[in-house]
Formats: C-alpha cells, structure tokens, sequence
C-alpha cells in the first residue's frame, strides 16, 4: 500500500551502538541445560502474544554469568523483538516499565534497538503490527523447511518515515488505548492472584470455613476424599489445526503456550478447562466461552470442568522424570493425586470466584473492544489517512 511518506531501510534507523541489531544465539550456545530458577529471562515467542506488546512474564532463567557470555544477544526496555522462526509477524517492544533490565532473547528472534533521533522505537513497532507488514513479512519468508526470515531480510525491510513529531503524534493516540489496555491488564492480574490466594487459603493451607472445628483424618480434614485424577475427569485430546487453514473468527485457538488465534468454529463448548500435552507442558486455562483446542493439548468437557478442578490443576506438578521425550503422557496426569472437598465447600468456594471470572471475564471484553479500536485506526494513522 502507499504509506504517504518517504520510505527508509530497517538498517538505517537501528542505534549506532554495537550489537543494535542481531539474531538470537546460535543454537548450541543456548540449550534448555542452560536455563536456572533465576537470573536473567529468556524471551520466547509465547511473551510475544498475538494481541501484542510484550507478556513481561513466564520465562525461563540462565545465569547472569551466561547471558554475560551472550551479550550480543541482551535486549533492554524500548528494544523491539522479532520472531525469526515459527509465527512470522509477531513482535513486541520491551516496556519502560519492564520487570527486568536486561533479557535474552532465543535463537528464533531478533532485536532492534532504534536510533531515537531518527525514529520513534513504538512508532516502528506499531509499523510492524499493521496487518500489511505483517503480510509482507510472510511474503519474503524462506520457505524452505520452516517458513522464517533473516537478519539479511529485517535489515533490507523498508519502513515509512515522517517527521519526528508526527511519529510521536501517532503513537500518542496509539498509546492511549494501549495504556488503558494494560491498565486493565493489571487489574486482571490482581482478581487472578486473588482467587489464586483464596484456592491456597483453603484447599492448600487448609484454612478453609469451620477449619478450627474440623478433624483431620488419615491425613485429611474429615468428609474430604482423597482421589487421583483419573478418577474424577478425562483428559481429551484436542484436534490439529494448522494456521494455514484456520479461518480468522470469533472463536479462540488454544495451544500449551495459551491462545494462539481465532477459527471460524469451536471444537469445545465451554466453559472448559485446557491443559498443555506438548510444547509447555502442564500449562493450564479456563475458557469460559467456546474455544477450539489444538493437538498440543488437553482439555477437559464442560460437564467435568470446575473452578476447583482449574486451580487444583494448576497447583500439580506434572513433569515426569522417567519420559524420554517432553510431554505430558496422560496416564502419568491421572495418576497424579486430587483432594475433594465436600459439595458446600465448593459451592462456597465456586460462589466467590465465580464473581472474580465474570469481573475477568468484563475486563477481557474491554480490552477486546480497545484492541479492535485501536487496529482500525492503526492503518489509517500509519498511511496518513488520518491527520495527526
């Protein structure tokens, strides 16, 4: 499309610092033997979400000694992150605001630190989040096993190029929905944490309602039952939907890492509970609308989802030391241990974290809304169509 202004290489506006633009390691210099409990984060495609800006959480760790023998490939706050390999088009930019000073990004991404006397570093973000951009990028993928670009394609990536101010001007407006977004993001978190807090309180500390005059028997409070997982539910496998044939619609995809796009059609109705096979193992999620699961996970019907069954399901470890390959084998989830409650209790519990999902459910809704406002505006900003 025209964008309006003069059009200049990627490779021109990227900071006279070294290593402003770069790929990730090379792959036998960053391995899962590298990753610790702490440290510096690695970013991986998932903290890159299709919704965009940057998912400033879930990461795995290395050292600071060997992200300080890889600091050719440290980003900081205000670098944008590309992803090289895999779902070509996302990208995020590394907030102020950040947890961390410093991250790692993986072998299947790049990094751009810009030269902000020349461009705006969130004006050439929200460039390449326009739906054209990111069609282009497809279009000059090597399609040669899998589809990705280069630091040799990203460098040679043409960008329109206004003043300065009109760059800040844009990106003001952009910003303001996506301020209000991550404000509502943040509120979120906190409903989250305390459902969360509310399923440790009771379920896990057993400082549930009438605690003080409850015995504890063969290791448990009295009328609870102790049960494996396969007892109570049935782990079904979801269905493989490739993103060359998934038909953009109301409906979210889910993989292990999360949502991953939209169908035309479900394939579970919910509410329901998904839980990752393949990929990030054990990740767990609550649909409370009808969804469509991929072959890289679980999910379990409507019938057998709960709130409880949820939380509970997210406090279990399930990596198996004696399977080969990373997975998460179905018989070894059911033999995992599952304590039930007494029916008041769960209703008492589902009574008061059920508000807490319809108000995450309400907030969801907004930042759907904001986000589709602001992708309609952000290709007539970045064409000129509109005045700034």
């Amino acid at each position: 499309m025209s964008w309006g202004w003069p059009s200049v290489k990627i490779d021109s506006i990227r900071a006279n610092t070294r290593y402003s633009l770069v790929g990730g390691p090379f792959g036998s210099n960053l391995t899962t033997r590298d990753y610790a409990d702490d440290g510096v984060p690695v970013i991986r495609g998932a903290n890159l979400p299709e919704k965009g800006g940057f998912e400033d959480g879930g990461f795995v760790f290395v050292t600071d000694d060997k992200a300080n023998a890889l600091t050719a490939n440290l980003a900081h706050p205000g670098d944008i992150v590309f992803t090289q390999r895999g779902t070509l088009g996302q990208v995020g930019i590394i907030p102020a605001t950040a947890s961390f000073q410093r991250y790692l990004i993986s072998q299947s991404q790049m990094k751009l630190t810009v030269n902000e006397e020349i461009a705006n570093a969130r004006f050439v973000y929200y460039f390449f989040r326009h739906p054209n951009t990111v069609q282009e990028i497809k279009n000059r993928s090597i399609t040669s096993g899998v589809p990705h670009i280069n630091l040799g394609i990203l460098k040679n990536f043409k960008i329109p190029l206004p003043a300065l101010h009109v760059q800040g001007a844009i990106v003001e407006i952009l910003s303001t929905y996506d301020d209000l977004i991550e404000n509502n993001r943040r509120r979120m978190a906190l409903l989250e944490e305390s459902a969360r807090q509310l399923y440790s309180e009771w379920f896990v500390r057993l400082r549930f309602p009438g605690y003080e005059h409850t015995p504890i028997v063969d290791g448990v409070p009295r009328g609870w039952e102790r049960e494996t997982l396969g007892e109570s539910i049935t782990l079904n496998y979801g269905k493989a939907l490739k993103a060359e044939i998934r038909v953009e619609g109301d409906y979210a995809v889910y993989g292990s890492s999360g949502i991953v796009g939209t169908h035309e059609k479900p394939l579970v109705q919910g509410p329901a509970i998904i839980l990752g096979r393949k990929g990030n193992v054990g990740s767990v999620y609550w649909s409370s609308k009808s969804f469509y699961p991929i072959d890289t996970v679980y999910f379990v019907s409507t019938e057998s989802s709960s709130l409880y069954l949820f939380y509970a399901l997210k406090n279990m470890h399930f990596i198996s030391t004696d399977v080969a390959v990373p997975g998460l084998n179905r018989d070894f989830a059911y033999s995992r241990p599952l304590l039930q409650p007494p029916p008041p209790l769960l209703r008492a519990f589902h009574e008061t974290v059920g508000l807490i999902h319809a108000q995450l459910d309400k907030l969801n809704e907004v930042n759907q809304k904001l986000r589709a406002a602001r992708d309609l505006l952000l290709p007539r900003l970045m064409s000129g169509e509109l005045a700034v």
